[in-house]
């Protein structure tokens, strides 16, 4: 009987092959245009730039997700969370 391990990590994210979600849609685009590509000019060239494009795409992407290279230049939280009114100069210090 196959045993089913629990997946424990769901607050990290979901990952399907390897890659977040929206990796994972970068990846499925590119496989859907490459096989319009292929379907409207069949050779044997396409079809094996294609496999190779894909192919080095996916490597490419699960390196990227194992780094988590985020490109948040700004901070979501404030520094300081207080109900304090705030007056002018802690404002103009922000």
């Amino acid at each position: 009987m196959r045993k089913y391990e629990v997946y424990k990590n769901i607050r990290k994210g979901a990952m399907i092959w390897g890659l977040p979600i929206s990796l994972f849609a970068m990846m499925m685009l590119s496989i859907l245009a490459s096989l319009l590509v292929i379907i409207f000019s069949f050779s044997l060239v396409v079809i094996l730039v294609a496999t190779l494009w894909n192919g080095t795409m996916y490597i490419v992407l699960t390196k990227i997700a194992r780094k988590a290279i985020s490109l948040n230049f700004h901070t979501v939280f404030p520094k300081i969370i207080s109900n304090k009114k705030e007056n002018l100069t802690n404002y103009v210090n922000y």
